[in-house]
């Protein structure tokens, strides 16, 4: 197949008032940050535990953090991490360090010391941003660190004053106010004016989004701003213009992941609607917020739809504000979207992308063209082809793996050239990995995501991570972990482990060592004790026959 039959091919798909071809702003999006505040003012850009927040005042706020991290002596180039829930400060730093010409690292909140010291190692952040909760956390991972800076906030800290004191109050009940010394805290630390405009070129380097990949080793993928810039202007003309001016978007997926930063963040700041925050997902704290707001845009995770149908169902809430959908990170269950389409009468459809292209690389139309089972057709300006063993475009119901390009795919992986290579072509193309194959109408279907990746609730596991972490157990000589199907969650995590002869080793003893190595959601559910593992004629464990004997045991288990 040649890669015109395709073109004409998703041409014929496209919705109608959706352009194949856009132009793109030639700027920076922190100087998009500026341009809101300037011409939208007084218009709402965030909405958060009640409060509001004006693009005029979000920009300002940006510009003091960046004259912040200008006066801590670090700039153009520099990395910052950004260790925060879904809160304004996020939103803030991340705009506020882009900046300062800066790049910025998000990094998930949930992480262990290994893995906080893990990144810091390999960015060479010179700051850290992190929420006061953490402060034992990533003081311990700084004591080896004494060059790096540090700032610390409470995610009430931007609240009016009396949401403040009963914010902290009803924390400290529960023994989650934690006071840090006052010179490192946001508040004492923040600038009282805006950093003069360092204008960055749209092909600088604008963050750093940590990823597994297929070996489970950290690493970093190189984002510019135009790469950041065009994903969120793809996603927001393929809604369709949902989130206009004066629009609201759910911010309810992580900010620190690549996903909720463009579908969620970023999108609001091009297209200038209020993105609501939330800081974390709670089935009824996220249906309350719908109703609150009535948001059109709803990006999520096929599990937090399941749940708000669910709540809205037993509430027997109107939620036909809601009109466009997109769902990522994990399959999208067929009965999950005609329950949520049935309760919004909006469209809900399923996309698809990868770290390494800002993410999103293709979606469903949210029109009558869609077809359910794939993950859609290229958005804008973005091919997607099906590459067979000998590099050609593979025919119509062939296997083969996904190749993308488009102005979102990355510059390439931080300081590790080799494996750029490996995945970027010379004339442009990433290689995904990941196996699929194209219809007759140039609709993908994903076969197999990165063979052995783990997709739990939205969250990207690594099996290789956790069992890196198994094997330094002193009483393991060998661990395999593979993903299972959750009903709720789409997989869950499952380890099957040997023991060191004569050793006595339990599965509660293993989840405790998990728990104080790896992010909780990266924890096995269970462990299973086993005399052996099964592997191929070259001794390479298979878990996929893990994965179907826990399966079978399980239906046994049933009957």
């Amino acid at each position: 197949m040649k890669l015109e039959d395709l073109e004409a091919r998703w041409r014929q798909a496209y919705p109608k008032d959706v352009a194949r071809r856009l132009s793109y702003p030639d700027i920076s999006l922190d100087a998009r940050l500026r341009q809101n505040g300037h011409q939208l003012a007084e218009q709402a850009a965030l909405l958060f535990l009640g409060s509001q927040w004006s693009w005029r005042k979000l920009s300002d706020l940006a510009g003091r953090w960046a004259a912040t991290v200008s006066e801590l002596g670090i700039g153009r180039g520099q990395r910052v991490i950004i260790m925060l829930p879904n809160c304004p400060q996020a939103v803030a730093a991340f705009y506020g360090t882009l900046w300062a010409r800066a790049v910025a690292v998000m990094v998930n909140p949930l992480y262990v010391e290994r893995e906080i010291a893990q990144i810091l190692d390999d960015s060479g952040a010179s700051l850290v941003l992190a929420l006061d909760r953490l402060a034992p956390r990533v003081d311990k991972v700084l004591a080896d660190h004494p060059q790096v800076k540090v700032v610390y906030t409470h995610i009430t800290d931007l609240l009016p004053a009396p949401k403040r004191q009963i914010a902290q109050l009803v924390a400290k009940r529960h023994g989650q106010w934690q006071d840090v010394p006052a010179k490192q805290t946001w508040g004492q630390n923040l600038a009282t004016h805006t950093l003069a405009v360092q204008a960055a070129e749209p092909d600088e380097l604008a963050a750093l989004q940590y990823t597994g990949g297929t070996t489970g080793t950290p690493k970093a993928v190189m984002l510019s701003h135009k790469n950041l810039m065009a994903n969120a202007l793809q996603t927001m003309v393929w809604s369709r213009r949902q989130p206009e001016v004066g629009a609201r978007v759910v911010g309810v997926l992580p900010f620190f992941h690549v996903y909720g930063m463009t579908v969620a963040m970023n999108l609001a700041l091009v297209s200038g609607a209020a993105l609501m925050i939330l800081p974390r997902f709670d089935a009824k704290e996220l249906t309350d917020a719908l109703i609150a707001y009535r948001p059109k845009f709803f990006p999520a995770t096929p599990t937090m739809y399941v749940a708000v149908t669910q709540q809205a169902g037993q509430r027997k809430l109107d939620l036909s504000f809601i009109s466009a959908c997109i769902s990522g990170s994990a399959p999208l269950p067929l009965s999950v979207q005609e329950e949520f389409e049935a309760l919004t009468h909006g469209y809900l459809v399923e996309g698809y992308g990868l770290s390494e292209a800002s993410p999103v690389t293709h979606c469903n139309p949210l029109s009558e063209n869609r077809k359910t089972g794939t993950v859609g057709i290229p958005f804008p300006d973005t091919e997607g082809i099906v590459v067979d063993a000998e590099g050609q475009i593979a025919e119509v119901g062939e296997q083969g793996e996904i190749w993308v390009k488009g102005p979102q795919v990355m510059l390439g992986y931080w300081q590790r050239p080799e494996e750029t290579a490996t995945v970027l072509t010379s004339d442009g193309w990433l290689k995904t990995g990941d196996v699929g194959v194209l219809d007759e109408d140039g609709f993908l279907r994903i076969v197999d995501r990165m063979k052995d990746l783990i997709i739990a609730g939205g969250y990207n596991i690594y099996p290789r991570e956790v069992e890196e972490v198994l094997y330094r157990h002193p009483k393991v000589i060998e661990a395999a972990v593979f993903g299972v199907p959750d009903a709720y969650l789409g997989q869950s995590v499952r380890a099957a482990v040997v023991a060191r002869e004569g050793a006595e080793l339990s599965g509660q003893e293993l989840h405790d060592y998990c728990m104080g190595e790896l992010a909780r959601y990266k924890v096995p559910r269970s462990f299973e004790l086993r005399e052996s593992l099964p592997k191929s004629v070259i001794g390479k464990t298979l878990r996929r026959v893990l994965a179907e004997q826990f399966e079978q045991t399980a239906k046994e288990d049933q009957h």
